[in-house]
């Protein structure tokens, strides 16, 4: 198996690979057979630089045409990618340098400073420019022969999020490429000749297999918008360039339906959503715009997409769907765990420390997400298995007191943690973001307070309720609960 070659490459050249939105404005359109041409060119200029198959090769460029050329190269020739995000500093790059240690860097010119200050003085090369004129840009280097390879040869590096603790670098194989077909017509639901829009950076588990490799292989266009996050100008995007398919973070989903006026868009018929639960509130808000629903999805960094909302029946919400068709998971004493010869995008384990730990010894794989099953086998999340708040006997899962707290018109966000309590082992504090020009003080804990009690059972209500300004977060956007149960 060969992504470059057997998707890419057997493409129509003519065919539209990539629609380009540049950060400056411009509008380009890119083939099939001119990212094949840069492609290949690339894997010339890499193969110069010494980088052999199996070599890791790390990316740091936003999300345009030069990341995927850049993706691409390596899929064609077995060299191993690491993409990173933009946003990350210095210390997080040191660390993906020391642990990955590349062979060469494809970056962005914008970050050359970043770089250096992490460290990196090895081979680089530097973009934009990888899609012009891509038949001069290899030296005069010979164009290397695409790699023969494998399901289980190595392919792909990501880190996890690193919610609770330091980043792992997650392993994937090549079986990672062509397994995402089965998401990508069952969940994502990308078609020939439409086009598909998967606003993640560069860097993050979803980007790799949403923005253009899960699409490609349906046949389908890619979207690429490299910009800061703009809730009117990314609706207006939507209805400018004719989406089909729309796959967003839920923080996305979430901030647009808070700040901008929803509409409907002729050509948008799919809405995805996957990271994190999406709150009742926003599906609501989405469908009664748009007429369609945001169907969820739910997968690991280390195992790709594992369940989604089935196509063709009618979504319910707050679920994450069902296993995707030949995924065996099941629920262990709250804990959904999953069969890794049963998940086609398994990862084969984390750099530096040999396979996938659950995998290798017990022959399963415990996600650390508890969550709970309808009598139709719909899974719904609760939270992880250390985010679960004990009290008083009761056993409640954030998620549920926070899409009450958000459903409050003066709240923006909310994320619910444990507090020690000598009487009730713990408590529910809640960490409330409020919108601009809401004053927060105690009239309003009462009333949040109050509120949760009307929305669920009271026994779920924050006994605490803190205001803060902004909510820590990982750089993919997710909350970092670790730290607001260390009080901060």
């Amino acid at each position: 198996m060969n992504f470059a070659v057997d998707v890419v490459e057997a493409a129509d050249p003519s065919g539209l690979a990539l629609i380009e939105l540049a950060r400056d404005g411009a509008r380009r359109e890119h083939s099939f057979g001119a990212v094949a041409a840069a492609s290949r060119a690339l894997a010339a200029r890499l193969d110069g630089l010494g980088l052999r198959r199996g070599d890791v090769l790390m990316t740091l460029v936003g999300n345009r045409p030069d990341w995927v050329v850049a993706m691409t190269a390596c899929f064609r020739q077995g060299f191993v990618v690491l993409p990173c995000t933009e946003q990350l500093r210095a210390k997080d790059l040191a660390l993906r340098l020391a642990v990955a240690a590349p062979a060469a860097v494809v970056a962005d010119e914008r970050n050359a400073e970043v770089l250096r200050d992490a460290g990196w003085d090895g081979p680089t090369v530097w973009v934009p420019g990888l899609m012009d004129a891509p038949a001069g840009r290899h030296d005069g280097a010979a164009i290397p022969k695409p790699a023969e390879l494998t399901a289980t040869d190595p392919c792909l590096i990501t880190f996890t999020s690193g919610t609770s603790g330091e980043a792992k670098a997650v392993l994937h194989a090549q079986r990672y490429l062509s397994g995402q077909r089965v998401q990508a017509e069952h969940w994502l639901d990308a078609r020939p000749g439409e086009i598909v829009w998967c606003t993640a950076a560069s860097g993050w588990s979803k980007s790799a297999r949403n923005v253009f490799i899960a699409p490609w292989i349906r046949g389908a266009t890619a979207l690429v918008h490299d910009a800061r996050f703009d809730p009117a100008e990314r609706l207006d995007l939507l209805e400018r360039e004719g989406v089909h398919v729309l796959c967003m973070a839920p923080t996305e989903y979430r901030v647009i339906a808070k700040r901008v006026a929803l509409r409907h868009f002729p050509l948008l018929r799919g809405l995805v959503a996957a990271g994190e639960a999406l709150n009742p509130e926003v599906l609501r808000a989405w469908h009664a715009a748009t007429g369609l629903h945001i169907r969820d999805g739910y997968g690991q960094t280390e195992t790709g997409q594992l369940t989604g909302a089935p196509l063709g029946e009618p979504v319910r919400p707050g679920s994450m769907g069902r296993p995707l068709p030949g995924v065996r998971l099941w629920i262990d004493d709250g804990e959904l765990v999953a069969d890794p010869a049963s998940v086609p995008t398994f990862f084969v384990g984390y750099l530096g420390e040999g396979a996938a730990p659950d995998a290798a010894t017990s022959g399963l794989w415990r996600t650390g997400d508890r969550v709970h099953e309808d009598e139709d086998g719909w899974l719904y999340f609760e939270g992880r298995t250390d985010d679960v708040i004990i009290s008083a006997g009761y056993r409640i899962g954030p998620f549920e007191v926070e899409s009450a707290l958000v459903s409050h018109p003066a709240v923006a966000e909310a994320a619910v943690v444990a507090a020690p309590d000598e009487e009730r082992g713990s408590v529910v504090r809640a960490v409330v973001v409020v919108r601009e020009g809401v004053d927060a003080g105690d009239a309003l804990a009462r009333e949040l307070q109050d509120h949760v009690k009307a929305q669920t059972a009271p026994y779920k209500y924050p006994r605490i309720v803190d205001f803060a300004e902004e909510l820590p977060k990982t750089t993919s956007g997710k909350v970092r609960r670790a730290l607001l149960r260390e009080g901060r």
